[in-house]
């Protein structure tokens, strides 16, 4: 036998409850009638809505209990630690904390980081950011970028590197990473020496890709505010949530 939804099986148990109810007393009044008749309506619409929304699921090949899963990682809210992760903005006391999983050859990636620098710049003391690495794995170019990035974030200009590079997304060579860093006014010598990846370099994303994996990240960029995964994340729903935020 097929399980009832909750709120079904409620609404199909006050339904008999009031008939019994109106038969053991020998009530017919119109009231009571349409009473009956419009629970019947509703129970008729909530029946129809859920054999729509299991269709729905079927089509994506996804389980009622699937769908569960999915629904409960949304509302988790994780504690992600900082590592060595570069952060930015009020580290000491935020009204919210944004993390980002990330890379640098991922085109949305590209496009947001602008937005979220000028976002930081607007609410940086307001707002705690930091930035974990998730290199997709179709982006071969990605770990090295990551690699030149920690480079910079060595010489306290992650940030300055992470923005500069965004536009180059395209093109993630050595000669571009070198340039990038010559932009943002590095010690070329030293960056040159750090930039390559190397083991302790990617056990470092290594750990960054693996917590994203274990908190839902799928693709990037995904944001959590507060420990919650953001599907929706946008500078104006960051904005609001300031304006809320005790």
């Amino acid at each position: 036998m097929k399980s009832i939804p909750l709120a079904l099986s409620a609404a199909l148990l006050f339904s008999l409850s009031a008939c019994n109810e109106a038969s053991a007393k020998g009530k017919t009044d119109g009231s009571v009638g349409a009473r009956l008749d419009s629970l019947s309506a509703e129970v008729k619409t909530m029946s129809d809505e859920f054999a729509i929304l299991k269709y729905g699921l079927e089509k994506r090949g996804l389980s009622i209990e699937q769908m569960k899963n999915e629904m409960e990682m949304d509302n988790k809210v994780w504690d992600i630690p900082v590592g060595n992760s570069p952060v930015y903005g009020n580290t000491t006391n935020p009204k919210l904390t944004i993390v980002e999983f990330s890379e640098f050859q991922c085109p949305y990636c590209a496009r947001i980081a602008p937005i979220m620098h000028e976002l930081m710049q607007k609410h940086g003391n307001e707002i705690k950011f930091v930035f974990k690495h998730f290199p997709l794995s179709f982006h071969a170019n990605a770990p090295a970028a990551a690699a030149a990035s920690m480079a910079a974030q060595n010489q306290g200009k992650f940030w300055e590197f992470r923005y500069a590079l965004a536009e180059h997304n395209k093109d993630l060579s050595p000669e571009t990473f070198e340039a990038v860093a010559k932009q943002i006014g590095l010690d070329m010598t030293k960056f040159k020496k750090e930039m390559l990846l190397d083991s302790a370099k990617q056990a470092r994303i290594n750990e960054d890709f693996q917590l994203g994996a274990k908190v839902g990240v799928q693709g990037t960029p995904n944001f959590f505010i507060n420990g919650k995964r953001q599907d929706r994340f946008s500078p104006e729903m960051v904005e609001e949530m300031l304006k809320n935020a005790k």
